[in-house]
């Protein structure tokens, strides 16, 4: 059930807010969003993707099956290793805005000196 909400935006269903939440949940592991990010710009696999993120093989790996396993990324057999990719591309497009929000924001954030904070 929708429910009216303030500004003309209807209330999502509870389940559209768990689901958001769950999927919001997973990609709050700085690890995680780094993998996701990486497969946001293209397939790979668990070996490749644990060079780029600097992550354990084994720990990558774990990542992986998390997000398997909550429908973010999905995988396919390429001869003897598995391939990943983003199973949906709008979840590419909320990070890269949210990314890019924060980066915009931090590049134009005044320094810790220019505050007071440093010496």
């Amino acid at each position: 059930m929708v429910t009216a909400g303030v500004g003309g935006f209807e209330d999502p269903p509870a389940q559209v807010l768990a689901d958001a939440a769950a999927a919001f949940g997973l990609l709050a592991s700085p690890a995680r969003l780094h993998i996701m990010w990486a497969l946001g710009q293209g397939e790979c696999d668990v070996t490749s993707l644990a060079e780029r993120v600097g992550g354990a093989l084994p720990a990558v790996s774990q990542h992986l099956t998390k997000l398997k396993l909550a429908g973010l990324v999905r995988a396919r057999r390429e001869g003897r290793r598995q391939v990943y990719f983003v199973d949906d591309p709008d979840m590419v497009t909320v990070m890269r805005l949210m990314v890019g929000q924060l980066t915009d924001r931090a590049e134009h954030a005044p320094t810790r000196r220019s505050r007071g904070l440093g010496a």
